[in-house]
């Protein structure tokens, strides 16, 4: 999809006038923000989506590295920005076009990472995944346990909480799994603790030498037995939500969308959010970027300081719930305020805003993905049976080492 290209990434419209082509993944919350843009500046916006960055960012990086095909504003995933600041001289500095005086309208550690050690300013950023716990109030109280959002909370202030809490589940037997899967946990556990999990500034490796990278491992691989083991993202994990397979799914405030699309009308009211074990973390979030092969590079610059403005940000959050990074925005009552209908009228503003307010900064390097597709190999094979969690541990450190270089 990415391939298509308008005239080199952004084409002519009719009558000369500019039209600029976005690359998103996911849901980013643009649709009502574009027209808006639109209106205002007369400039032509077509955004070329991608359900998953599974998918969407291999075509970009390709994209990038061949120096045509890429949209003139590109989102980056948050697990890869600094792959992309690698490559600094592939795209625009936004300072030059404005952005700098941007800065206050970002989380300090949010505009940090998008901007490289010498103050190029290579990605603005949108939406962070700052956490919450998503549960069925269905199978909570078949299992006999509390459905009240701040009693379910109370049971689980630490992740051994949780799993607790997942082995009284698992005792009740009420034909569903406790997690969907334990993948997608390790992201979300090794956040809490900020810092640099998997590699530092200097690009080395810390896996090994992180004590809190091996604790949240062996947390992650401790929930195996309380896994309905359905590899995230796949038409079986998708089923499962629709079935009611499983009990609990950790959720940045993106997945909320995900669960209601998936879910459908049955879903709504079974599910509910409630505090995330630990305090708070952050899975996900993204960029913005001008690559430097865009024709229009003023006016895509433009594009992308409009829709990561704090009115932009606002106007993403009520469209899509897509939390921003704005602390003004994060702080208005458009967040703080709203509730969600769907999952039982959870107040989903005040929870994700709350913890989003004390996330630690953490450091993902440029071969995080790789180091993300090695650990999430490891981790099913654990789940699966087919690795014991210290020989899984030692092929995913392989792995990752091998991928670094």
């Amino acid at each position: 999809m990415l391939m298509a290209t308008a005239c080199g990434g952004g084409g002519d419209g009719g009558g000369g006038d500019v039209t600029l082509t976005i690359d998103t993944f996911g849901v980013m919350g643009y649709e009502a923000l574009l027209e808006q843009f639109e209106e205002e500046t007369g400039i032509a916006v077509e955004e070329r989506n991608v359900t998953d960055t599974a998918d969407y960012t291999p075509q970009l990086q390709q994209n990038i590295a061949a120096g045509s095909g890429a949209g003139d504003v590109v989102a980056i995933e948050e697990a890869n920005i600094a792959q992309f600041l690698a490559q600094d001289d592939r795209f625009v500095d936004l300072a030059e076009h404005g952005a700098a005086e941007m800065q206050g309208d970002f989380l300090e550690w949010k505009w940090e990472q998008g901007t490289t050690p010498e103050g190029k300013i290579v990605g603005l950023g949108t939406d962070i995944g700052s956490m919450g716990m998503c549960y069925d109030t269905q199978l909570f109280e078949d299992a006999g346990l509390p459905t009240d959002r701040e009693e379910v909370s109370a049971l689980w202030p630490t992740w051994d909480d949780f799993i607790s809490t997942g082995e009284e589940f698992a005792d009740a037997e009420t034909g569903a799994a406790f997690v969907s899967t334990i993948q997608p946990y390790f992201r979300a556990v090794t956040s809490q603790a900020g810092g640099a999990p998997f590699q530092n500034e200097e690009g080395e490796l810390v896996l090994e030498s992180n004590e809190d990278t091996r604790a949240s491992y062996d947390t992650v691989v401790s929930m195996s037995d309380l896994s309905a083991n359905l590899p995230i993202w796949s038409d079986e994990w998708n089923s499962g939500i629709q079935n009611n397979a499983f009990a609990t799914l950790p959720c940045p405030a993106w997945m909320l969308g995900h669960i209601e699309n998936t879910a459908g009308d049955a879903g709504a009211g079974r599910w509910d959010v409630a505090a995330v074990p630990g305090g708070s973390g952050n899975w996900g979030g993204s960029f913005l970027a001008v690559p430097e092969q865009s024709e229009h590079p003023e006016e895509a610059a433009e594009l992308a300081r409009f829709l990561t403005s704090p009115e932009g940000q606002l106007g993403a959050w009520n469209e899509a719930n897509t939390l921003p990074s704005s602390p003004e925005a994060l702080e208005s009552d458009d967040v703080l305020e709203f509730t969600r209908p769907y999952f039982n009228d959870a107040p989903v503003g005040e929870i994700y805003a709350t913890t989003a307010m004390e996330l630690e900064p953490v450091y993902y390097g440029p071969d995080t993905q790789a180091v993300d597709d090695a650990f999430r190999a490891a981790l099913e094979s654990v789940e699966q049976g087919q690795a014991e969690p210290d020989e899984a541990w030692e092929t995913a450190v392989a792995e990752s080492e091998r991928a670094a270089g």
